[in-house]
């Protein structure tokens, strides 16, 4: 999959979550995407990289079971984000699911509700 390929796949599963908006973070032009403007996973200006919030402990769990693919990344990483490597072949589903837990610890309760009916 190319870089294209990518970051189609990336915005097509994030901009399905109730309210997100794909917004550059600060002066970056790589994507990125929030909810009430708060990010919830940001893409590298290289586009090797994907950072997403995490709940505690899964962090660690993810780096120790797959380093190649998952890392600690700088700056947040010590917040417990994580770093997803987009260089690497993917389990899209599985990131659907990491991207959709990011999404579900900055948004609001009204929103994470929503995602939780049929």
């Amino acid at each position: 999959m190319d870089e294209s390929d990518v970051f189609a796949t990336l915005r097509e599963i994030c901009l399905a979550l109730p309210e997100a908006a794909e917004k550059p973070f600060g002066g970056h032009t790589a994507p990125s995407f929030r909810v009430r403007d708060k990010l919830f996973a940001m893409t590298s200006e290289d586009g090797t990289r994907l950072t997403l919030k995490a709940g505690p402990g899964v962090q660690q769990a993810l780096v120790a079971e797959n380093p190649e693919r998952f890392h600690v990344p700088p700056y947040v990483g010590p917040k417990g984000w994580i770093g997803v490597a987009l260089d690497v072949p993917q389990d899209w589903d599985e990131l659907a699911e990491l991207i959709e837990d990011s999404y579900r610890l900055v948004a609001p309760k009204r929103l994470t509700a929503r995602l939780d009916t049929p």
